[in-house]
């Protein structure tokens, strides 16, 4: 495959899509332009990591490096890890993608994640590698990461909270529980036994439903969905309704707010949140600052305005002040304390704090990818636009990391933003799919 950096690292089919030698070259090169040294290696539980770990270290070895594995861990445990042992790393993982996908993420000295120009300089150095076999040095960096999320915590911070725990089969299904009972919450776990390919399957972020049947038939006081490798966080209140990223960041924006701790009276999202989010932050008297879709482009917005909390609608949400990246424990366990500290239902909470706009968002196969997809169908989105009079938003863009073109409206009505989305589609598939 031509190997290019998409929203979030290279993803492929693995081993066919994406080979042992192609994620060899990736870390060659990455180690070329980032520097040689100790490099160290995590992965979620697919069952194709360990062969593209030893790709890997093998890539990383023709590059002078000095690979070390961390095992099975979560995305910002990883990172975490990075910037505590001041050594670049990566990331075997496709996320939230199916088992059979696997894909690299790479990150700098300290844990950070690749601005544009440093991604252009490791592909324009991506080659053809020569073997480098060897034995992997191997470390556990779990007891790490539990120290430094337990440690972000005042002791017993969960004590009385009941919570249902969705680990999607994936990195977070030996640590999250852990962590959360150190706290002393009252833990259940469910999709927690992965078997390398059950990763994300019908469970985790993007498929709550076990976790709202789950929250309802133990009365918990909530519940959290993580992604495959731990870097998204979805919620779930005890009556059963699914907590996005927008209200999460919203209740946290907030929280900080209130505590006068929210600097400069900002939040980081992306374009995809929803204008319901947007009105509240308005009527709080909080800046929003929007991104393109990507918590790469969230965390550079956070660090040029010095801000305290961004994230994304999908679960992606970062604390400048306790993480490098999203970290899917950490920000579900912060909602989980304020639920404690308020004394309030997350029900009541997340009700209150904005009214969401009806939001479609339909996935359209295409040809190959269509980066200005926008720009090519201007008038067509301008028309959608006006059709809305003013009281809705369409979006559409490429995937970053699939040939896919993504449609999406908002509008007073579900029925409006259903067809007005529709009729979009239909345009994109006749002209491009």
């Amino acid at each position: 495959m031509a190997l290019r950096f998409g929203t979030d690292g290279v993803r492929g089919r693995a081993l066919t899509e994406l080979t042992e030698a192609d994620v060899a070259a990736v870390a060659r090169a990455a180690a070329s332009v980032l520097g040689t040294g100790r490099w160290l290696i995590g992965r979620d539980t697919r069952e194709s990591g360990p062969v593209l770990e030893a790709a890997v270290a093998a890539g990383l070895r023709a590059a002078g490096a000095e690979p070390e594995s961390v095992g099975v861990l979560p995305t910002p445990a990883l990172a975490v890890l990075s910037a505590a042992w001041d050594c670049p790393a990566v990331m075997i993982t496709a996320s939230h993608n199916p088992f059979h996908d696997n894909g690299v993420k790479v990150f700098a000295r300290g844990g950070a994640k690749l601005a544009d120009d440093v991604e252009r300089a490791i592909e324009a150095a991506i080659g053809s590698v020569e073997a480098a076999p060897g034995p992997l040095a191997s470390t556990d960096g779990l007891a790490h990461y539990r120290r430094h999320v337990v440690g972000l915590f005042p002791a017993q911070a969960l004590a009385g909270l009941r919570i249902v725990l969705d680990c999607a089969n994936g990195a977070m299904s030996a640590i999250a529980p852990e962590v959360a009972r150190a706290l002393g919450a009252e833990v259940s776990v469910i999709h927690a036994q992965p078997d390398g390919r059950n990763i994300n399957h019908e469970c985790g972020a993007t498929h709550p439903q076990s976790l709202v049947e789950a929250v309802r038939s133990e009365g918990a006081d909530l519940g959290l969905a993580f992604d495959g490798d731990g870097d998204r966080v979805i919620a779930v209140d005890e009556s059963g309704e699914v907590v996005d990223g927008d209200r999460m960041i919203a209740l946290a924006a907030l929280q900080l707010q209130a505590a006068g701790a929210l600097a400069g009276d900002a939040v980081v999202v992306t374009v995809m949140s929803n204008l319901g989010f947007h009105r509240a932050m308005r009527t709080a008297g909080i800046e929003v600052v929007v991104t393109p879709v990507g918590d790469r482009y969230v965390l550079e917005a956070l660090a040029a305005g010095g801000y305290s909390v961004g994230g994304e609608q999908s679960g992606h949400i970062v604390y400048p002040d306790a993480a490098t990246t999203g970290d899917g424990l950490l920000a579900g366990l912060r909602l989980a304390h304020h639920v404690r500290e308020r004394g309030v239902s997350l029900h009541e909470l997340a009700a209150g704090v904005m009214t969401a706009f009806p939001q479609v968002l339909v996935n359209v196969a295409v040809a190959e990818r269509h980066p200005s997809i926008a720009d090519e169908l201007a008038d067509e989105i301008a028309r959608a636009e006006a059709d809305l009079g003013g009281d809705g938003r369409v979006l559409v863009r490429a995937s970053g990391t699939e040939p896919l073109v993504r449609v999406m409206v908002e509008a007073p009505t579900r029925e409006l933003a259903d067809s007005t989305a529709a009729a979009l589609a239909d345009v994109v598939r006749a002209r491009f799919g």
